[in-house]
């Protein structure tokens, strides 16, 4: 019993009870120190109590996760066991705590613990030793000593690991964040095996065993588990601790560190880390009153940690900070330790609903018995301990009828609270520690102004709890009031947060005592944590967002009180603690935002005196962005930076002594930043809020204007305006007022800080950052050393001296503001100058003082640089003239490279272009341009390289002279020897040279070749001479692009603009000479400048003396694209001729070097299409051009140029002498004939190019008319090799011509001779000449003379290409050429050597015929005229002989006749042509002889074509008839596929026979149709028709009007059979078969039908058609000798097909009654003549007739069956029909009766029987056919509606009939 009086509550858990009796019920079960006790949940009175000396065991359930039971005896002293089984949730926290205790059990002695003595690797990494105990709840650490170090329960342990390279070394991971714990021990495995066996045993937990082996590596860097990071251990604060640990006697000192997430521990001396723990698992710190310097950190799990601090309010600030950072709400702070014996659950865990139901009962009760002060103070701290500091889980009231009223619970918890008097400082804390968790819930919110003197009694209480001068009830009441302000709960009411705010800020004293509370606690420095408390009730008072919120008046007194504590509210910046520092930062943001312009000032004069800005500033620089706090309190110093520099010069003058100018640039920048932080500040939206709370609320923002817009209806109607309540007013936000914004781009000041610039304006690195760093940090210690010795005297910085120096930068040198390194070396618009006339003035300032020549062409770069970028800005530079004189006189190459740079970034300006002019600069830029001949080291393309090669003229040309004296003359020399005679001083600067295309003898010093070729310049130039070159291009381009040729409207300026006068005159020979470069850059800028300068340049005709289409081609890059633009503009336009041609390429100087289809192409598709031929391989009809072709051009140019580029290396101004040059030859033109501008080989070739467009197919027809008739009419060369060389003054030896070089030099030596320019009489000479120059350069000297038939045969199949491309545009005209066409023919014809004639051009002929007749009737009739049929007859007469079996498609006669037998088909569709056709009488038999030629598919398609268009004549449909034109057509039809056309593949007739076959057979169908007269538009021909029917079937015959050809064929080629058409394998074979032998005998045996036979003969005609129509006739189908066929129906077929539809079913009808009547005629005869006794030789016949006539009668009663309106067929045949009942054939009886059966329906059928009067044998048949009765019952029901009927049946006996029928028979159905 004295141990359970001793006993006290370590933990409790609520569990179930599981009675055998009572079944289960809750309870609080309790660990103590001494017992196990049981408390009634709901009074807290205990229920049971079992101390450890009375328990046996306590063990998990393995039935389930939450069950355990507690074995204890069952009387006191007795050894018998009592098992009780409890349920719980946490289990293993309950189990782990109870086996705590596991040494006091009954069997203590029992007890066994495995002991292992182990190493653990301390943190140090020094090596102890322990033992480790191995206990049922965990494994315990031990010294050697026997002193418990730790324990690491079981619950705890994620895993166990072994360690690889540590022998016996094996790792505990333990806890959520995996912390590691490393040991050694020698026997692991057995380690192993029993912590596994206890954990199981006494927790019912398996220990994860990892396979994965951990390496000692890993454990290094990962023993803090998930802090081992970087990031987890980097501090942003450190205090000196001292900790208190039982593992030390006496306090340890450590560093004490706050990083992001968590509490770090290091050793001072080395800096390691010795532990870590992470904000969030604390539960509250514990601030001891005893000791002013002790604190502990109470943990989630239940450990505590304690330490000392002299600082300990400033930390335990930053530790609340950081946790609630890390958005741990729950931190608390407090004068005592937390009873956990109290708290029902473990801490990490809220406590359940019904555990916050009896804490708020338990204050509720105790407040009401005001005798019982001590049970209210432990129900309070009952209510802290188990409620969390952020509030009531579970506040809110659920739904439900029996659910308790939570808000009456919390109001009546704040009733007991806020009445009760607390007397002492500790209850005092408690009680607003408990107000604090209440009104943290939305019903606590709101009880401070709906709960009936809340307000009054917590006013009351927090200003006396203020007077105990105490800082932990001063925190805990101040932190109470700041929670009133500003709600902690979710879905807040702003309403209810302005309520509260008026009420807390309406009383001016208080406000000025909490102002004086942090004024003194500041001067102090003291009371960080009422500090604290203060900052966040005046940020939810004063700062955004909560300042929405705050009633206008209450902010401005606030506001004014806070501003008046001046330099105070500066201190608390350097406080050491950062939540501090940020609260203080958000109070100096509100009051410059919103304060008064005096205040605002103030402020930021203070911050300079403070040194806030410069502290502030180094903080928005140098905080990483690593730690969410640390981002806020960077963006806090960031904005109040922006705030006290914000229009204040003091500060911004500051700044420009801190950074560099052109960082301060950017705040001027209006750049925007895209990647900007997350708001780290203005963490909410109250308009949001607001429209939230509307929505739900149902009421608009703006209600009170809706309310005054209603006024007057409810006036009116006399209603009184219900008074409102303060709730439902509605939420109207403060305006901000921001009299101070920030107006610089501090955003983007920001961003540019952190990259690396090196730039002309700004360089900042690295380096750089780091000496602004050390500068601030060095300033502000010097600061805060001097306030510390300022002692009580207030220090202000002098911050008017402060400057920073770049030590890194002082080598730079630099002008006003910008780096000139930089600034030449960055690109353009890099740096933005500012006042760049003045800067650009300093640079020429300096450029002209400067004596140094490597400056001054710095200088002038830097010009250059600055006037290209700011030229509008500068405006003209007038020295320019002087810039020209310098370049001129210059001897330095740097100098002048930099000076041209910069001459041409001053033609930006068009007033410096002028002097420019004025000042000769254009001369001087033409001496230095021509420097670029001189470049010998440029790369070269192949054909480049080629020229050089072959050209054999690479040497050296004597071109100088020199004199030193007066009339002294030396040379001529070269360019080398030139340079001997410098450096052996036989010539100076000032002696006098000359060379051809200088003006005069000029001082060396004045000639530019000479002057920076020898060694009298100085300097290592900036670019060759080919890029110097190209810069002066490029110049003289923008200098021209100022003087356009036309005014705007298009008048022509007159004369021409000055520079460009300048450029044509005397420098126009030395610009064209450029390119003979060859440099691409060069040539491409010259053909620009060219074609700008000659554009309306009245020297234009004369360029070509310059040679410029000579050089210009002979260029052998690729970007001719600028070269095409010249040459389109310039090359109809010179004037080398004295009459113009028609034709364009005559009218061309290029017309010797480039082929006319070159000149064609240029002139009609432009220069970019001209660029790709030039350049590519092109074999086309416009366009035959090659590399292999642009190679002989280059060659024959370079030959005929000589020795002219040489020169120009030596003398770079010699100018070139015109001389025209011979017509060049390609070879592979050689066999080409242009034609327009179509090469007509490659317009002919259809297969490579199928559809080539023809632009103006009109011209072209004309053009191959004219070649035609040039061809006929051309003869030989009249020259020859002999003459040509007599004509050039040369010989031939031995029979050879001259070398190449030789008849060159004798060619130039006469042309320049007779000239026209130079000698007007010699033009004849001249042109005889050029003549025999171009004939003797040809390379083919032997001409061959007359017609070339493979040119007329491209210009025939030419001209065939037009009409059957452009029929329609070439139609209305009639074809000229039919003489010539008729006379080729006719000559082809009869040459006798025709077809083996390779080059024959009659199928050409013939095939242009047949286009020319198939394109216009006007065609077809000239032929006729001309006699063209006649001619063409007689060609196919002698083809139609050759075509054989073994002729190919595209064999000469076949070609030919298909072409004919077109144009005759094409020629019938007029009658004059048609008479014409039908006197030739062998041409229609040729055409039925050619169409059995299936093998030539074209062929046959054209003569059966034929037979199509010449059927339209009655007379040519008789010629075709007797010509067998049947035999030979028929065949066609069976070489149909039906299934190529259905299969859905598409197909070519071109590419796949079978579509040809298809073709043919279809062409055939229509042609026959033609023939018999099936078609309307044809003449009928009932001979035709009636082959048709009978080789066809009269089916098809009837199909043949107007025919669905597809249809027919499909049907004759496959396996049929219906009523009308029986057709399969067997008939096609008969029908094949009889059609060969029909050709046979018609074609092959000349004796029956002789091929001379007079056609046309009357007599003849009838005979001939009469054997025809006769052998069709006596043909029949062996498939339908036996078949019944009448009206062309088979009638067996139709039996079995009875629904196939009929044409005509009433014929039908009829003739299968006729043909009844008469066999029932034929069998009655036969029947009475034998009386039963039929002879054998009459029975088949018989019998036949019998099936015959019973396939009728069955297909009359199909008929009538599926044809309902024709029984009327019958009327009249019913005698017929009934006496077929008497037919001794019981089928034939049944098929009448049924027959009957089917025409009795009809009335007027009924009628006709009974006229007929033959009942009489339907009577007879109910006696004597017994099977027929039911259908003889069925007629008889029919007829009896006849009066007639039924009196002719009672006469003959029908009553007895019926009635011995009922009475007799069987069936149901007849009775």
């Amino acid at each position: 019993m004295a141990e359970q009086d001793k006993n006290r509550d370590i933990v409790s858990y609520y569990c179930t009870k599981h009675h055998t009796f009572r079944g289960k019920y809750k309870r609080v079960i309790s660990i103590g120190t001494h017992a196990i006790s049981t408390y009634n949940p709901g009074s807290s009175e205990q229920t049971n109590i079992w101390p450890y000396t009375d328990i046996f065991s306590i063990q998990p359930s393995p039935k389930s996760n939450n069950e355990f039971r507690i074995f204890v005896r069952k009387k006191p002293g007795k050894p018998a066991q009592e098992g009780m089984l409890f349920s719980c949730e946490h289990r293993l926290e309950l189990l782990t705590h109870a086996l705590k205790h596991y040494p006091k059990f009954v069997d203590k002695n029992k007890v066994e613990f495995s002991r292992y003595r182990a190493v653990k690797i301390h943190w140090s990494e020094h090596r102890v030793e322990v033992y480790l105990i191995i206990t049922p709840c965990s494994i315990d650490q031990y010294t050697l000593s026997g002193k418990k170090l730790c324990s690491y329960d079981y619950k705890d342990i994620v895993s166990v690991a072994k360690v690889q390279d540590y022998p016996g070394g094996f790792v505990i991971i333990t806890g959520n964040t995996g912390r590691m714990h490393l040991f050694g021990t020698d026997k692991l495995d057995d380690l192993f095996k029993n912590i596994e066996k206890a954990a199981n045993a006494g927790m019912g937990l398996v220990i994860n065993t990892q396979k994965k082996v951990i390496a000692q590596a890993d454990f290094a860097s990962g023993r803090l588990g998930n802090y081992s990071d970087d990031q987890s251990l980097t501090s942003f604060t450190e205090f000196n601790v001292y900790k208190r640990s039982i593992r030390h006697t006496q306090p340890v000192s450590r560093i004490f560190c706050l990083t992001e997430s968590c509490i770090v521990e290091r050793d001072p001396s080395t800096y390691n880390v010795c532990t870590a723990k992470p904000l969030t698992d604390i539960w509250s710190i514990v601030r001891h009153s005893e000791d002013p310097q002790l604190f502990t950190i109470e943990l989630l799990s239940g450990q505590t940690r304690s330490y000392t601090c002299t600082d300990r309010d400033s930390l335990l600030a930053s530790i609340i900070d950081g946790a609630r950072g890390n958005k741990n709400k729950d931190i608390c702070v407090q004068s005592s330790r937390t009873n956990l014996g109290a708290r029902i659950g473990p801490l990490f865990l809220p406590v359940e609903e019904e555990v916050e139901s009896t804490c708020l009962k338990l204050l509720a009760e105790a407040g009401t018995n005001r005798n019982s002060r001590q049970n209210l103070t432990e129900a309070t701290v009952f209510f802290n301990t188990n409620i969390s500091y952020s509030g009531l889980t579970h506040a809110v009231t659920e739904a439900g009828f029996f659910t308790e009223n939570k808000d009456k619970l919390i109001n009546n918890a704040l009733n007991s609270l806020v009445s009760h008097d607390c007397t002492t400082v500790k209850d005092t804390e408690n009680n607003f520690h408990a107000i604090r968790r209440l009104v943290a819930s939305k019903t606590g919110f709101s009880a401070f102004t709906q709960l009936s003197g809340f307000r009054e009694k917590l006013g009351i209480k927090v200003i006396k709890s203020l007077k105990f001068e105490d800082d932990s009830v001063s925190h805990a009441a101040i932190d109470l009031i700041a929670t009133l302000m500003q709600p902690m709960h979710d879905n807040y009411n702003l309403r209810q947060e302005q309520l509260n705010k008026f009420s807390l800020l309406s009383t001016k004293a208080f406000l000025e005592k909490l102002v004086d509370l942090l004024k003194c606690h500041v001067s102090k420095g003291t009371g960080a944590l009422v500090i604290n408390a203060l900052l966040d009730f005046f940020t939810y008072a004063l700062c955004v967002p909560y300042s929405e919120t705050t009633d206008s008046a209450h902010f401005d007194n606030l506001l004014e009180m806070l501003a008046g504590l001046g330099r105070c509210l500066f201190k608390l910046f350097v406080h050491p603690s950062l939540s501090i520092n940020k609260g203080a930062g958000l109070l100096m943001k509100a009051i410059i935002e919103e304060g008064t312009p005096e205040i605002a000032l103030k402020m930021q004069d203070l911050a300079l005196a403070e040194g806030a800005l410069l502290r502030h500033l180094r903080t928005a620089l140098v905080t990483p962005a690593n730690d969410s706090r640390q981002v806020t309190m960077r963006q806090l110093s960031r904005h109040l930076v922006g705030l006290w520099t914000s229009g204040h010069k003091t500060s911004l003058s500051l700044l420009r002594r801190i950074f560099p100018i052109g960082l301060l640039n950017f705040l001027e920048s209006d750049d925007e930043v895209t990647d900007e932080e997350q708001d780290m500040i203005n963490c909410r939206d109250n308009l949001k809020l607001v429209q939230t709370l509307a929505k739900s609320q149902k009421f608009s923002i703006n209600v009170q204007y809706l309310e005054n817009a209603l006024m007057h209806w409810k006036t009116r109607v006399g209603l009184e305006k219900e008074k409102p309540r303060d709730d439902d007013k509605p939420v109207i936000l403060r305006r901000r007022r921001e009299q101070i914004t920030i107006t610089l781009n501090w955003k983007l000041f920001y961003v540019r800080f952190y990259r690396d610039h090196a730039t002309a304006a700004l360089i900042w690195n690295y380096k750089t950052r780091e000496e602004l760093k050390e500068h601030l940090d060095a300033e502000l210690r010097a600061f805060n050393v001097d306030k510390e010795l300022g002692g009580k005297f207030e220090i202000s910085w002098n911050h008017s001296e402060f400057e920073v120096h770049y030590d890194s930068l002082l080598d730079e040198v630099k002008i006003g503001d910008y780096y000139l390194r930089l600034l030449l070396e960055e690109d353009d618009h890099v740096s933005r100058i500012h006042k760049p006339y003045e800067f650009f003035n300093d640079i020429y300032h300096r450029f002209l003082l400067t004596t140094n020549s490597k400056m001054r062409c710095m200088c002038l770069q830097a010009m250059g640089i600055v006037y290209r970028r700011y030229h509008e800005d500068i405006g003209t530079f007038n020295d320019t003239r002087y810039l020209v004189h310098m370049l001129d006189k210059c001897t330095d190459k740097q100098e002048r490279d930099r000076t041209l740079e910069f001459m041409h970034a001053l033609l930006k300006n068009k007033k410096n272009c002028k002097l420019l002019i004025d000042a000769g600069g254009i001369k001087v830029l033409i001496d230095l341009v021509t420097l670029s001949h001189l470049h010998t080291s440029r790369a070269t393309t192949p054909f480049q390289s080629m020229f050089l090669e072959d050209g054999g003229m690479v040497h050296e040309e004597r071109e100088w002279y020199y004199g030193n004296k007066e009339k002294e003359r030396f040379g001529p020399y070269s360019l080398r020897e030139m340079a001997e005679f410098w450096e052996d001083g036989v010539i100076s600067e000032r002696t006098k040279c000359w060379a051809q295309g200088l003006d005069g003898w000029r001082p060396l010093r004045s000639i530019a070749q000479l002057k920076w070729n020898l060694p009298c310049s100085s300097g290592n130039p900036l670019f060759n001479e080919s890029e110097m070159a190209v810069l002066i291009l490029n110049m003289l381009i923008d200098i021209c692009a100022y003087y356009p040729n036309r005014e705007d409207d298009g008048g022509i300026i007159r004369p021409i603009p000055r520079p460009k006068r300048i450029l044509s005159e005397s420098c126009l020979p030395h610009l064209v000479q450029l390119l003979l470069t060859f440099d691409p850059l060069i040539v491409e800028k010259v053909a620009i400048l060219l074609d700008n300068i000659m554009a309306d340049n009245p020297t234009l005709p004369r360029l070509y003396q310059s040679g410029v289409f000579y050089f210009i081609l002979m260029y052998t890059g690729s970007n001719v694209r600028p070269i095409a633009t010249f040459l389109k503009n310039t090359h109809l336009r010179q004037a080398f001729r004295q009459n113009d041609s028609p034709d364009v390429a005559a009218n061309s100087i290029l017309a010797p070097l480039l082929p006319s289809a070159m000149i064609y192409f240029l002139e009609n598709h432009g220069p970019e299409k001209f660029s790709e031929i030039f350049l590519g391989e092109f074999d086309t009809p416009e366009a035959i051009w090659m590399s292999e072709m642009r190679r002989t051009m280059i060659q024959k140019i370079a030959l005929h140029l000589g020795d002219f580029k040489p020169r120009l290396m030596c003398n770079t101004r010699a100018l070139y002498q015109y001389m025209p040059i011979p017509q060049i030859c390609y070879e592979p033109l050689e066999r080409e004939l242009f034609c327009s501008i179509y090469y007509l080989r490659n317009l002919c070739n259809e297969d490579k190019f199928p559809e080539w467009v023809i632009d103006n197919p009109v011209k072209l027809l004309k053009d191959c008319l004219e070649a035609w008739k040039k061809e006929v009419e051309k003869k030989g060369s009249d020259i020859n090799a002999g003459d040509a060389l007599e004509t050039l003054g040369l010989t031939m030896e031995d029979n050879k011509l001259p070398v190449d070089n030789i008849i060159r030099k004798a060619y130039f030596k006469l042309a320049h001779k007779y000239h026209p320019d130079k000698n007007p009489d010699g033009r004849d000479m001249f042109e005889a000449v050029n003549k025999a120059y171009e004939f003797l350069m040809s390379k083919n000297t032997e001409f061959q003379g007359g017609p070339s038939p493979i040119h007329i045969n491209l210009i025939l199949r030419t001209q065939s290409i037009l009409f059957k491309r452009y029929g329609e545009v070439l139609q209305p005209y009639k074809y000229a050429g039919y003489p010539m066409l008729i006379k080729t023919i006719r000559t082809e014809t009869e040459d006798t050597g025709l077809f083996s004639n390779p080059h024959a051009i009659l199928p050409s002929a013939c095939e242009l015929c047949y286009h020319t007749i198939a394109n216009s009737a006007l065609n077809a009739e000239e032929l006729r005229r001309d006699g063209g049929l006649e001619i063409l007859a007689s060609s196919l007469d002698k083809c139609s002989t050759v075509v054989s079996f073994e002729s190919t498609p595209e064999s000469l006669e076949c070609r030919v006749a298909t072409f004919i037998i077109r144009c005759f088909s094409e020629s019938a569709a007029f009658e004059a042509a048609r008479e014409k056709i039908s006197e030739m009488k062998y041409v229609v038999e040729n055409i039925c002889r050619l169409m059995l030629r299936k093998h030539l598919p074209l062929l046959t398609d054209a003569c059966i074509d034929a037979v199509y268009n010449l059927s339209i004549d009655y007379l040519l449909q008789t010629q075709l008839l007797q010509c067998g034109v049947l035999w030979s057509l028929l065949p066609h039809l069976f070489t149909y596929d039906y299934t190529l056309e259905e299969g859905g593949v598409e197909v070519s007739e071109d590419t796949n026979q079978q579509a040809m076959s298809n073709k043919v057979a279809k062409q055939a169908i229509y042609s026959l149709a033609r023939l018999g007269g099936f078609m309307s538009d044809t003449p009928e021909n009932p001979a035709v028709r009636s082959v048709v029917s009978a080789l066809l079937t009269p089916y098809i015959g009837n199909l043949m009007v107007d025919p669905d050809a597809r249809h027919i064929l499909k049907l004759l080629n496959s396996n049929i059979e219906n009523p009308y058409f029986i057709w399969d394998a067997s008939t096609r074979a008969e029908l094949l078969s009889y059609l060969d032998d029909q050709c046979t005998n018609r074609f092959l045996d000349q004796a029956v039908f002789p091929c001379n036979n007079k056609i046309g003969d009357p007599e003849q005609d009838v005979q001939v058609l009469f054997m025809d129509a006769t052998l069709s006739q006596t043909f029949t189908f062996s498939a339908h000798e036996n078949e019944l066929v009448l009206g062309d129906i088979f009638v067996r077929v139709y039996n079995n097909q009875p629904s196939f539809p009929l044409r005509d079913a009433s014929k039908f009808c009829q003739d299968l009654l006729n043909f009844l009547g008469d066999q029932a005629q034929y069998l009655h005869s036969y029947l009475s003549m034998s009386n039963g006794n039929m002879a054998n030789e009459v029975k088949p016949d018989y019998e036949l007739r019998m099936k015959h006539s019973y396939m009728a009668l069955e297909g009359l009663k199909n008929c009538m069956q599926h044809n309902p309106s024709n029984e009327a067929m019958c009327c009249g045949y019913f005698k017929l029909l009934f006496a077929l009942l008497k037919m001794n054939n019981e089928n034939i009886q049944l098929l009448a009766l049924e027959v009957l059966v089917i025409v009795t329906r009809n009335q007027e059928c009924v009628s006709s029987i009974a006229e007929a009067k033959v009942m009489g044998c339907m009577l007879v048949m109910i006696m004597l056919l017994p099977s027929s009765r039911s259908s003889v019952l069925q007629v008889l029901h029919a007829l009896v509606s006849n009066t007639t009927i039924i009196k002719e049946v009672l006469v003959k006996g029908a009553l007895i009939s019926l009635l011995h029928l009922f009475c007799t028979s069987t069936s149901p159905n007849i009775r």
